[in-house]
């Protein structure tokens, strides 16, 4: 399953990723008509600025192996789709009793006030990368599965190795 992986040292802050999400779960899907929608379009993706290091961080769903959001969830309304493996919700069957997100390992899951129901992220089922993803400036975010993710990582890695083990072999000893 492809999952918004997340490269924090890349995010600048710009809240990008926030607004198209929002935009995206809009009725028109149109940012000068949804600032106007009653009620506000939600984000599914929060940046999070952590004083201590002075950096954002964009933090959203982890669709989690085991999910407490589902085993908690008194009327089946976020549930696991074994087909896709995501953890999704049905507005149809929320009650409003937060109990999701009382027990979400990361905090994102909100709060549609007006409608009395959870919101969470979707992965933008209608579209082939979410949002988010195609909205981030600096590819801070990116839409792929865990083990393509990690040898991106790994490449990076060995390229910064290979770099230095290359300066240091120039130098007189």
């Amino acid at each position: 399953m492809k999952e918004v992986m997340i490269r924090p040292e890349l995010c600048m802050g710009c809240r990008s990723c926030e607004i198209a999400c929002a935009v995206e779960h809009s009725k028109k899907k149109e940012l000068f008509s949804a600032i106007r929608e009653k009620p506000t379009p939600k984000k599914r993706i929060y940046v999070e600025y952590i004083p201590e290091l002075a950096v954002p961080v964009p933090v959203t769903c982890r669709h989690c192996e085991d999910a407490p959001c589902t085993t908690i969830c008194p009327t089946g309304a976020i549930s696991r789709d074994e087909l896709t493996r995501k953890v999704i919700h049905d507005p149809e069957f929320c009650i409003g009793c937060w109990a999701c997100s009382m027990v979400c390992n990361y905090g994102v899951i909100g709060k549609e006030k007006e409608a009395r129901v959870a919101v969470k992220c979707d992965l933008c089922p209608d579209r082939e990368v979410p949002a988010c993803v195609v909205a981030c400036p600096t590819n801070a975010l990116v839409f792929a599965e865990v083990e393509e993710f990690s040898g991106i990582k790994r490449a990076k890695v060995a390229l910064k190795m290979a770099k230095g083990v290359q300066m240091g072999a120039g130098k007189a000893h």
